[in-house]
Order: C-alpha cells, then sequence, then structure tokens
C-alpha cells in the first residue's frame, strides 16, 4: 500500500512541477496510439488518409482525451486556480482607486490586529523561552481569608519556600526566585539593571545548557550565605564582555558584594521573568544572605516577615492539577502553623484557611492579572471591531462594483461558466485583496507594533514579530477570515442574479437599485463605531477622575531621595547620621522648600508589624495597617494633613514617650465610634510599651489607587529605625525641577563607591494610572480610526448612490423638485442608516457595560451623558459625510440627466 501511495505522490508532485515534461508524454503516447490504430486500418486495405481518419474518429477527439488525462492528475483545480488568480490580477488593474482602497483598509485592519496578538500572546500565551514541557510547570499561589473576603498573592519568604520543598510530594521539581534592579558593575560603567535572584534548581526547568563555563549548583546555593557566583545572560555577556571567553572568572560587582562570573546562560534564556530578561542570574541565597548580613542573617531562612520571591513547580508525570493543588495546599497549611508559631497575632487556621493554587506559568493569565492586561485584551477586542468595520467597509464597495458588474457577470453566465466557478473566481479577488492587506497590515504592525510593545510591555520584553511563526499564522488566519467575510456579500449577490433581467439593462447596466444588505452594513459600522466611541470616552472620564483623585498627599512638588549605600557598610548610627546630613543638604538646596526623613514610598513598598490592642482578639483580621514613619516635618513636606490632634515635634526622639498618628480609617477601624486620640496600641507584642495616638491624618493610597483602605499609621522616625530612612524633598515649583540639582549636591556626601538617587514622586504615581490611560489612548485611537472608516463608507455609498440615481433626480428636478427636497431626501437616508446604528450601538454598549466596569474607576458604564455625546457626535459625522452627495445631487442638471436614457 505504502509503494502505491509514494507512487501517486511522485506522478502528482510531477504533475504540478513537470508538467510540460508530463505534457510532452501524453502527446507521444496518444501519437503512438493514434498510428497503431491507423497502422491497424491500413492493414485491413484502407487507404492512409481514410486509416488515419478511422482513427481519429475512434479515439473520439484528441483534445477531449487529453483534457480526461488531466482531470485524472487530480491537480486539475491548481490550473483553474491560476486561471482565477491571473483573472482577478487582470480585473483588479483595470480599476486601480478601488483596488488601493480595498488594500489600504484592510491593511488597516489586519495590522492593528496584529500588533496587538503579539502584545496578547507574550502576556498570556507564551511560556517563557525553553522552558521543558510547559503544560506541568505552575506558579504557585497562596490563598487565604480575611475580613474582605478571600485573599491571593505569589509572594513568599525563604522560610516559606523550604517547607514547600520539604512538605510537597508531587513535584519533581521546586524552585524560587526574583527579579531585583541592582546596581551591576563599578565606577562610571555601573548601572541600575534587573537581576535574576535564583535558586540553582531552576536551570532544571529548561532545556537550556550554558554557552561558556556552568550554572551554579545546589552546593552553591545553601543557606545562610551561598556562594558569590554569577551567571551572564548571553545579552549582557554580548554588550558587556564583548563575548570574550575570558569573562569567566571575572569579578563583577552586583548591589554590595562581589561576584565571580561562572558561566554563560543561552542566547534566549529569560528564566522566569514577567519583566523581560535579567542581566545575569545570582544564587537566591547569596542574594538574601548578603541582604540581611549582620547578625539577623537567620531571619531570611527562619522567619517570614519579609516576602519577596515567588515559587514555581513542575508536576511529576501523571499527577493532575488537582491532585498537586491539594498537595500545595497541605504544605501551605503546614507553612501558616509554623508561621503562627512564631507570630502569635496571625489570624486563626481555620478562619484564614489557607490553601494554594497551581497557577498557569505566565502571571498575567494567574488570577491577579493586572489592569494593563485587562485593558490589552479589551483593547484587542476593539481591534478586531475595527477589523469588522473595515470588512464592513470593503464589503460594500465590493457590493457596489458587484452591481456595476452585473451584466458583464450575466453575460458569462449565459456563455455557460458554471455558478460554482464564478463564485471561485469572486472569491479568489476578495482573497487577493485581503492577502495583499496582510501583507500592508505585517508593515504596519512591524512599524507601529512598536509604539503599543512600549505601551503594553515592559522594556527588553520581546513580542512577535513578522519572522514569529504564530504572528504570521494569526495574520493568515485574519486575512482568510477578512477575505471570506468581504466576499461572502458579493457572492450572495451574483447568486440572485436574473440573467433575463441582467442582460436586458443595456444602457442602464449598473443601474440603480436599493440594496438591504449595503445599507444593513453601513448600520453595522454605525453601530461598532457607537460601541467605540462609548468606550473611549468612558475611559477618558475614569482618567479624569483618578487623576482629580486625593492620594493623601501632594505628588508634582515632592522628589523621593534614597541614599544607596552601594558596598559601604555602616553601623546603625553612622547610617542615621548620614541620612540627617543628607536632609541638612537637601533643605539648603535653592528652590526646596522643605525636606522631611521618611521610611516608605507609597506604591513601592510597605512596613507592616503585628498590632495588639486593647478590647480586639486579632486585629489583622480587621485589615492590614502599614507603618509610616518621618521627622517634624514629614506632613508639611508630604503635603498630608493632620485633621485633629497634632504631627510629630522635636520632642518625639527616642527615649521619649511613644506616640503615633493614625489615619482616619485606622482610627474608624480600631475604635469605632469614638475619639481614637488617646488611645493607643502596642506594635510588635502585646508586652511591649504602648503607643498613644497624638493626631489624626486623612487617609492616604500606599498600596493601591482603587483598592487600599487607607489603613496606615505614622510613627516618630527617632523612634523607629532611623538607619533605614529614606528623604523626601519638596519644591516650590515641580519636583523635576529640583531633581538634578538635589542630586549633585548630595552626592559628595556618600561614602565610597555608593550614589544618591533622586526620583520624582509624579515617576512613581504614574504607572499606577498607567491602565487608565491604555485605556483612553487606545479606545480613543481606535474609536477615532473607527468613526473616520464608517465616515468613509457612509460617504462612499452615498456618493454611489447618488451618481446611479443621476436619472431619477434629473427627473425630480424637471417636475420641480428644489435644492432643498433633494437635500433633505438624500440627508435623509443617510441619517436613517446613522439613527439605526446608533440606536443599535446603544444596546450593545449597555450590554457590553457589565464587563468594562471592573476597569473604570468612578465611572458609571451607562452615564447618559456619555452615551448622548457619542449619539451626537455620530450623527454629526453622519450629516456632514451625507452633506457632500447631496450637494452634488442638486447640481444634477435635468437635461443631461434625461438624455442619459
Amino acid at each position: 500500500m505504502w509503494a502505491r501511495l509514494w507512487s501517486e505522490a511522485r506522478y502528482r508532485a510531477r504533475a504540478v512541477f513537470r508538467r510540460e515534461a508530463l505534457e510532452r508524454e501524453l502527446d507521444e503516447e496518444l501519437r503512438f496510439h493514434l498510428e497503431q490504430e491507423a497502422a491497424r486500418h491500413r492493414a485491413a486495405g484502407l487507404p492512409a488518409a481514410e486509416a488515419m481518419r478511422q482513427a481519429r474518429l475512434a479515439f473520439g477527439g484528441l483534445e477531449v482525451v487529453k483534457e480526461q488525462t488531466r482531470d485524472g492528475r487530480g491537480v486539475r483545480w491548481l490550473d483553474r486556480a491560476g486561471q482565477d488568480l491571473r483573472y482577478a490580477v487582470r480585473a483588479l488593474r483595470r480599476t486601480p482607486g478601488f483596488t488601493v482602497a480595498v488594500i489600504a483598509t484592510l491593511g488597516l485592519g489586519v495590522g492593528i490586529n496584529a500588533a496587538m496578538f503579539g502584545i496578547v500572546d507574550r502576556l498570556l500565551f507564551r511560556a517563557p523561552p525553553l522552558l521543558r514541557d510547559p503544560a506541568r510547570v505552575h506558579r504557585v499561589y497562596l490563598q487565604w481569608h480575611n475580613r474582605n473576603g478571600l485573599a491571593t498573592g505569589a509572594m513568599m519568604g525563604y522560610a516559606s519556600y523550604l517547607d514547600f520543598r520539604r512538605a510537597t510530594t508531587q513535584f519533581d521539581a521546586l524552585a524560587g526566585y526574583s527579579v531585583r534592579s541592582l546596581p551591576v558593575g563599578s565606577g562610571p560603567a555601573s548601572a541600575e539593571l534587573p537581576v535574576g535572584v535564583i535558586s540553582a534548581t531552576l536551570f532544571d526547568f529548561f532545556d537550556a545548557a550554558p554557552v561558556l563555563g556552568r550554572f551554579f549548583t545546589a552546593a552553591e546555593d545553601t543557606v545562610p550565605l551561598g556562594a558569590q557566583v554569577a551567571v551572564l545572560s548571553h545579552g549582557f555577556w554580548q554588550a558587556r564582555y564583548g563575548g570574550r571567553p575570558d569573562a569567566l572568572g571575572q569579578v563583577l560587582r552586583v548591589g554590595t558584594a562581589a561576584y565571580t562570573i561562572i558561566g554563560v546562560a543561552p542566547r534566549g534564556f529569560e528564566g522566569i521573568s514577567d519583566e523581560g530578561p535579567p542581566a545575569l542570574f545570582i544564587p537566591i541565597t547569596a542574594y538574601a544572605g548578603v541582604f540581611r548580613a549582620g547578625p539577623n542573617v537567620a531571619n531570611y531562612y527562619t522567619r517570614y516577615n519579609w516576602s519577596w520571591m515567588q515559587l514555581v513547580v513542575r508536576r511529576k508525570p501523571g499527577v493532575t492539577r488537582a491532585a498537586a493543588e491539594a498537595d500545595l495546599s497541605r504544605a501551605q497549611r503546614q507553612s501558616y502553623e509554623a508561621q503562627r508559631a512564631i507570630s502569635p497575632g496571625m489570624t486563626a487556621p481555620e478562619i484564614a484557611r489557607p490553601a494554594a493554587l497551581a497557577g498557569p506559568v505566565q502571571a498575567e493569565r494567574g488570577p491577579n492579572q493586572s489592569t494593563v492586561t485587562r485593558v490589552a485584551t479589551w483593547v484587542s477586542g476593539v481591534a478586531l471591531i475595527v477589523l469588522l468595520i473595515a470588512c464592513a467597509n470593503v464589503a460594500n464597495l465590493m457590493l457596489a462594483r458587484a452591481v456595476r458588474r452585473r451584466r458583464e457577470i450575466a453575460v458569462r453566465l449565459a456563455l455557460g461558466v458554471s455558478r460554482g466557478r464564478l463564485f471561485g473566481q469572486l472569491l479568489t479577488e476578495s482573497l487577493l485583496l485581503a492577502g495583499a492587506g496582510a501583507v500592508v497590515g505585517l508593515l504596519l504592525a512591524r512599524t507601529g507594533g512598536a509604539l503599543l510593545r512600549a505601551l503594553f510591555l515592559p522594556a527588553n520584553v520581546a513580542a512577535g514579530t513578522l519572522a514569529d511563526p504564530r504572528t504570521a499564522a494569526f495574520v493568515l488566519a485574519v486575512a482568510a477570515l477578512a477575505g471570506g467575510l468581504t466576499g461572502l456579500a458579493p457572492l450572495l449577490q451574483a447568486r440572485r442574479t436574473d440573467l433575463v433581467e441582467a442582460l436586458k439593462s443595456g444602457a442602464r447596466d449598473g443601474g440603480y437599485r436599493r440594496s438591504r444588505l449595503r445599507t444593513g452594513l453601513l448600520a453595522l459600522q454605525a453601530a461598532l463605531s457607537v460601541v467605540l466611541l462609548v468606550g473611549a470616552a468612558l475611559f477618558v472620564q475614569s482618567l479624569r477622575n483618578v487623576r482629580a483623585l486625593r492620594l493623601g498627599y501632594d505628588v508634582d512638588p515632592v522628589v523621593y531621595i534614597y541614599p544607596e549605600q552601594r558596598g559601604a557598610r555602616l553601623a546603625d548610627a553612622e547610617a542615621a547620621a548620614l541620612r540627617l546630613r543628607l536632609l541638612e543638604s537637601a533643605r539648603a538646596v535653592p528652590g526646596v522648600e522643605s525636606a522631611a526623613l521618611g521610611l516608605t514610598v507609597p506604591f513601592w513598598d510597605t512596613w507592616n508589624d503585628n498590632l495588639f490592642v486593647a478590647g480586639i482578639d486579632s486585629v489583622e483580621r480587621l485589615g492590614s495597617f502599614t507603618i509610616q514613619a518621618g521627622s517634624p516635618e514629614f506632613f508639611a513636606t508630604l503635603g498630608t494633613r493632620i485633621l485633629r490632634g497634632r504631627g510629630f515635634t522635636a520632642e518625639d526622639r527616642a527615649g521619649a514617650p511613644l506616640v503615633a498618628v493614625v489615619s482616619q480609617a485606622m482610627a474608624g477601624t480600631l475604635w469605632p465610634g469614638r475619639e481614637a486620640l488617646g488611645e493607643c496600641f502596642r506594635i510588635g507584642a502585646d508586652t511591649v510599651p504602648c503607643t498613644t495616638v497624638v493626631g489624626i491624618a486623612e487617609d492616604i493610597h500606599q498600596n493601591s489607587v482603587t483598592t487600599d483602605r487607607g489603613l496606615s499609621y505614622y510613627l516618630p522616625i527617632a523612634q523607629f529605625h532611623p538607619e533605614a530612612a529614606v528623604i523626601f524633598a519638596r519644591g516650590r515649583g515641580q519636583g523635576r525641577e529640583v531633581r538634578e540639582v538635589l542630586r549633585q549636591t548630595l552626592q559628595p556626601e556618600m561614602p565610597g563607591e555608593g550614589y544618591v538617587n533622586v526620583t520624582p514622586l509624579r515617576d512613581i504615581v504614574d504607572p499606577e494610572l498607567r491602565s487608565w490611560q491604555l485605556g483612553a489612548t487606545m479606545f480613543v485611537a481606535l474609536g477615532g480610526l473607527a468613526l473616520v472608516l464608517a465616515a468613509v463608507g457612509l460617504y462612499g455609498v452615498m456618493a454611489y448612490d447618488v451618481a446611479q440615481r443621476a436619472h431619477e433626480l434629473g427627473v425630480r428636478m424637471a417636475l420641480g423638485a428644489r435644492a432643498p427636497d433633494v437635500v433633505r431626501m438624500v440627508v435623509g437616508d443617510g441619517m436613517r442608516i446613522a439613527f439605526a446604528g446608533v440606536a443599535v450601538g446603544s444596546l450593545i454598549a449597555l450590554w457590553s457595560g457589565r464587563w468594562l466596569a471592573p476597569l473604570l474607576f468612578e465611572q458609571s458604564p451607562a452615564d447618559p451623558v456619555v452615551f448622548g455625546v457619542v449619539a451626537g457626535v455620530l450623527l454629526l459625522v453622519a450629516a456632514l459625510a451625507t452633506a457632500i452627495p447631496a450637494l452634488r445631487a442638486t447640481r444634477v442638471s435635468p437635461t443631461v440627466a434625461l438624455r442619459t436614457e
């Protein structure tokens, strides 16, 4: 059987690629049989000419035999496809304006979708490069219950990682990892770069061998300090060391320690990173040990108060996901019990109900999907709607063209062309146009995709490219869909063609006839445009609302100053003294209004500790209370308002009675219904001295713009870790104006290789508003594009109708119709379509608002003002799009129009 199939395949391949040779063989074979037959007749006594005639009659026609033989090759369809393709090319070359318009329109729709596919694919579907068996690899998420319900997070401490390693049995690999931004290098060549802080077991998850040297081993990744060795990424090796093999053995300063380079990872190896490829990889224990160096170095692997890493696991073959999650949850419960043994203030396990999930390895597919990803998903849907609008536009153009070709089609049908063959030719035209549009779309995606990647993806994260098979397959699928959709309408029209009526049309070939299909496509474009414009207006309103939100501190005039000590290790007293020197220097800078010490930076980090309040069994059940600390000028510098009581003074120093300022939300939560001033609570343990509330401050957003409950309290920095202080400065204008002056002024104060980072608070806050900025930007851009496409489509169809109705309009004007009557009639036709689109589109927008609502900020998805404005804009644009053809209609000369009859 295989021999027969192989012979058949070879024959068909020859029919495709050696067609001329087969034709020669066919001619020779037929000639041979013909001559044999003629010879047989000559042998029977017929003359040569009569013998040949009889032979030809016996064959029944050589051309018929040839056609039958060609059909037997099974590639006849290929010949027909080639003929259809050549016919389509000739037909499209005759109408260059139509061809360019269709290709440009489809290219725009395909290009936007290709660019968005590259982003969504990278965020949601593409596993890390070189990952082995991604289906069995999971990112671990922890779950617990608190006052607000079920909470989920992926961060854990190294002690929890060790608990999971000891307690789980259903996995053949576990690894911890984190990506930290650390200063790499020394002197002028140093730079802040992403560093992969990973356990040695992470390399086992990948099909990747080092291109130089080796990866670090488990023996080099042990508590407490690990080995200070580093594996360079391929890109960093090329950029920093020029790909030289002598990079091995060199020492590279990373953060506050020096690491020996022992290997180079292969090209494309990124580890498990959501933020793009790290520059290098170091053992997780080496980083944590150095970070916690000192008498408390054991804290990072024996205590649970530092959650900074994530866990990734790989199921054993045959282990189901449910069994894996049960195993993880059991380990999480044991780990939770261990934590509670150290921190008795934690919620009881039967209330917290700790569990663990085996989530997708792609972080954005997990339970904590970011709003940026959700916006990107919505924008992808919007891009698809733009493609549908483009298809509707093109379908209308092709319908109009099909009306003009109605007589041509009828003649071809009358000459014997089958409807199937005719459909094939029309479909070939639409697919050819879609293919050309796909090429244009790919070029657009390549140029415009960079902008979208910069908007949606972290720096250095690669998305799909033109050479990427996934992107190419997606574009082919989209082009095929677009070709099928745009070719469907002309096919349906051709199917209903009445030969007699079409052939009779004669001089009025292509005359005007109202098409419900074209009207429906126009209304569909208008409706989809309304949906996009409503989305754009809702995001713009949300962005306005979030920008107007009071965060509990001023943003624009404030900068954050952090002294990066680098390799200089200072005692606590020296570190505190350094902060004070920097503070005094900052205050002396011209343009600085005030400066203060603080502890944490909004949206960047938080500080928590166990709280004990008289009369409350478990404060943790009431929420997460964050600590901020500051010097006496802290509230004035940040702009946080004291609502009652007082802020800090110079008297709140070390050794003085412990005091605190609490947020209004915290006061209402811990002491509901009574004044919090004068109340006290204990921090860290219920045996320490009481901290008295001396002031109530306004609520601030420390962690989130949308979900932060404002549960914060403030301690005098002199009484709470002054060595860990950071500095805030308030400029008299914008914080960015004093940024460089501050940096240059404070830099000489830094010891050794230390340096000063000065960051405007606006640069920290703006990323938190990114999802609304993205939504507003993309919805406005794509909604505007959709509106333009719809307007162009409406204009084109109305202009075409007016041209086709020249005779009718001429008759009307000859019978006394005035120009305003003609304008009213033409504009009325367009506005009826627009009204229908507005009505349908508004209903769709209202229906879909329930899914859009979570992405909005203090904005109703059914805002009547938004819907009213959008409807007004669309109707105005529709009126303008139809006004031009209407005015053109008034210039129709009745005499000229009647002569065309």
